[in-house]
């Protein structure tokens, strides 16, 4: 908003402001006049100094006002900083209007003095208009802003030298509200449960609603009537009334338990179908331990705090509401002693919120980083033991323990002060019912048994207040869970797979066009540079290289793994996003140097991904990766559960399978990168074999370091720092020289340590060994 509207919209309500409470007041007292009033002021029947509170407000909104007006840039700033002070004052003046209503009630009857009436509604409805002119002018934009947009940009100067600042802003978060709102939107399907189980909590409220009423009634009966039947009476009803609300309270409780462990579930696949349909570049920037923290962690956090405090909220707004009412019909008085403290109650309830929420999420992030430590130690034990770095490991997990431990601390020392301000507070407040509510009884204006009922009462509505406080704290903290998970549930995957092409046949020819490729997580470094191959039917075709030079790249790139910056990948002809997802990766098949098995048996492993397979056709393609001979010497053969990532495999047992399970699909296109760096020379020639023996139904790319692998192709291409220096057959290239033959030579003769076009040093391999140039394996030399 303009900074010229704000002030004089704000200028005008001064003027109103101060001109209704000034006719109201000396309409109030047409007997005598300010100054008269000031040298005889009484409390009990002057508001001079509602008079003043108006005063001093105006001059608050008129010291705004005129910073506002002067600097439109760092003005607003200062009234926003200042929020806390202006609700206090707001807050302080509101309870002393109070004050003054009971005080004018002993010796007045307020209700017959409309103006009395009326500058108290008037009070209150400035102090709100107080407080929302303050809002307003706190967000009042820098009039250069506002008139030049783009003129505050970083770097240039205000008019006093000053510099906009633009770095640093907070942004907008994610109301909690509306956070919250979401995650109660997945308890949509559960509408009926809810019903139900609402019903039997407004039973259960209401009953321990009217408990404290039938105790002061039973209390009356005793000391006023001193009538046995009235006691009696008032016994029984309140015996059934306690079986009743008992037994509404447990059907409650266990109906929301259940509909929040079905909440519970529904979060977790809701945010695990999200997870696996992200880009693979996703799980490149985050991390495991961080995303297995969210499905875990969180989401119990979320479904079990969100299911304890809505039940304890709606509970107990219930039962507050019935409370309230009954006050009221025992003692309007009491009942505005007691309203005084609760703003203040709710004010430090609402600070304590949101720092508990702002630590909560920080305890989160730090409880992901612990975990993803362990998941990552874990799950390389070997490792780990291998380079006796156990004590080590420990003290890093101890390490970040420690960062949950200081933000628990902080937790907790943010618990101790929202514990004092609220109990102190409710300490007064039982004082000033106490003592107010002896005097009301003493003056004959309410009976004995029905201030006990009020503060029975009272204690019933301070322990709804600080439930509802606690709960408050509750919901900030599993709000501050959800939004991470609702943030990977929201997320759109930049990349997405919504291509429909499924011819039934495909010739399987590749084409990569001036392709170029950059990974996000490194932007500034281009991987692949204007790349162009084909890959043809029939045919193998080798891709070598140093490391680094974009071999793996290329396969990311033909798995539609990543979107291309530049050129065209074609299959057939078509754009390889074009063709349906499923099609796609049925079609092509890859093995890669490490493959990675399931947890399920090894028939699961070869059919994955297939919806119906026969195992005779499981058995061909294991036989096919020479793999058969081997699981059928495993006690349970081919229902062998291969362990955790195949733990429960040799490394060269969970190549066989992985062949075997590309195999099975009998695929268009076969890539094999490093597929047999772990095979001895003999599963490799049985491999060779079946992929060579039937051609004509395979594309088939290899990356390799075996040179007798890489011979045999049709066609290799050499890359060298993400450009294709080189392209054709073993002997064309050998006699061509160049990089490829330069490594080869360098690797054959065993010549010393160096360092290729790429950068990488070479190892140099005795005698008896070679290796593909850029390689890490080796094999006997023929």
């Amino acid at each position: 908003m303009r900074a010229w509207k704000a002030v004089a919209v704000t200028g005008a309500f001064m003027s109103l402001d101060v001109s209704v409470t000034t006719l109201l007041y000396a309409f109030s007292h047409r007997d005598r006049g300010v100054l008269q009033d000031l040298r005889d002021f009484n409390v009990f029947n002057s508001v001079l100094d509602l008079w003043a509170a108006c005063l001093y407000r105006s001059c608050l909104l008129l010291g705004a006002t005129i910073g506002v007006a002067r600097n439109s840039a760092f003005g607003p700033r200062r009234l926003k900083a200042s929020w806390t002070f202006i609700t206090l004052v707001c807050l302080f003046v509101g309870i002393y209007a109070m004050v003054k209503l009971l005080l004018f009630s002993e010796v007045r009857k307020p209700i017959q003095d409309p103006w009395f009436w009326g500058l108290f509604v008037w009070t209150y409805a400035s102090l709100g208009a107080t407080f929302l002119l303050w809002w307003l002018l706190s967000t009042v934009q820098p009039v250069r802003e506002a008139l030049e947009p783009g003129a505050a940009a970083a770097g240039e100067q205000g008019p006093c030298g000053n510099r906009y600042p633009t770095e640093g802003r907070e942004k907008p978060e994610e109301a909690s509200g509306a956070t919250l709102q979401k995650l109660l939107s997945y308890t949509k399907p559960d509408a009926a449960f809810l019903v139900v189980a609402a019903f039997f909590l407004v039973v259960a409220a209401l009953g321990e609603t009217f408990l404290p009423y039938y105790t002061g009634r039973a209390i009356d009966g005793i000391v006023i009537q001193q009538s046995m039947d009235q006691f009696s009476t008032a016994v029984i009803i309140m015996c059934l009334l306690a079986i009743g609300s008992s037994f509404a309270a447990g059907i409650r409780g266990g109906i929301f338990t259940l509909i929040f462990a079905r909440l519970n579930i529904r979060l977790r696949n809701c945010l695990f179908k999200s997870l696996v349909s992200q880009e693979t570049s996703f799980f490149d920037e985050n991390r495991t331990g961080d995303i297995i923290s969210r499905l875990t962690s969180d989401t119990t956090i979320v479904s079990d705090l969100v299911s304890q405090n809505i039940n304890i909220f709606l509970r107990n707004t219930v039962k507050v509401t019935g409370v309230v009412v009954f006050m009221f019909s025992l003692s309007w008085q009491l009942s505005l002693v007691t309203f005084m403290g609760f703003p203040i109650i709710m004010m430090v309830s609402d600070i304590y919120g949101k720092y508990y929420k702002r630590l909560s999420k920080e305890v989160q992030n730090a409880l992901a980083k612990a975990s993803n430590t362990a998941e990552e130690t874990i799950s390389a034990l070997k490792t780990v033991r291998s380079f006796a770095n156990e004590e080590e490991e420990a003290e890093v997990y101890s390490q970040k323990l420690q960062q949950v431990y200081k933000l628990n601390r902080k937790e907790a020392m943010a618990y101790t002060y929202y514990v004092w301000g609220s109990g102190l507070t409710l300490l007064v407040v039982q004082v000033s019912i106490l003592y107010y509510g002896g005097h009301l009884v003493i003056s004959g204006q309410m009976t004995s048994g029905n201030l006990i009922s009020f503060i029975i009462y009272e204690f019933v509505l301070g322990d709804c207040m600080e439930s509802v406080g606690s709960v408050y704290s509750g919901l900030m903290q599993g709000v501050g869970a959800a939004e991470k998970v609702f943030e990977f549930i929201d997320r759109q995957p930049t990349m997405v797979h919504d291509g429909t092409l499924a011819p039934e046949h495909l010739e399987g020819r590749v084409d990569f066009k001036n392709v170029s490729f950059t990974y996000h997580t490194r932007p500034s470094s281009q991987v692949l540079q204007n790349v162009s191959f084909t890959l043809n039917p029939g045919k193998v075709t080798a891709l070598v290289g140093p490391s680094g030079s974009g071999k793996s790249s290329c396969v990311n790139i033909l798995e539609n793994f990543y979107p291309l910056e530049e050129g065209q990948v074609l299959l057939d002809g078509k754009p390889i996003s074009n063709y349906d997802h499923k099609y796609l990766h049925r079609v092509i098949s890859l093995v890669s140097q490490e493959p990675v098995l399931f947890a399920r048996s090894i028939a699961d492993n070869i059919s994955y991904g297939l919806t119906s397979v026969s195992f005779e056709a499981v058995v061909e393609a294991a036989q096919k990766a020479n793999a058969h001979g081997f699981i059928t010497e495993l006690q349970d053969g081919y229902n062998t559960e291969t362990g955790e990532k195949g733990a429960q495999l040799s490394g060269g047992q969970k190549q066989r399978v992985a062949m075997a399970r590309a195999l099975v699909r009998k695929p268009p296109i076969l890539i094999l990168d490093e597929a047999t760096s772990a095979l001895d020379a003999e599963s490799e020639y049985v491999i060779q074999q079946a992929i060579h023996g039937n051609l004509q139904n395979h594309t088939v790319l290899i990356i390799a370091h075996r040179l007798s692998t890489v011979e045999k192709a049709h066609n290799i291409i050499v890359l060298d720092k993400g450009r294709v220096v080189q392209q054709g057959t073993h002997r064309q290239l050998m006699a061509e020289g160049g990089l490829y033959a330069r490594l080869v030579q360098r690797q054959i003769l065993g010549m010393d340590t160096s360092t290729d076009r790429g950068g990488q040093p070479e190892t140099n391999f005795p005698p008896g060994h070679r290796e593909l140039p850029g390689g890490q394996g080796e094999a006997p030399k023929a």
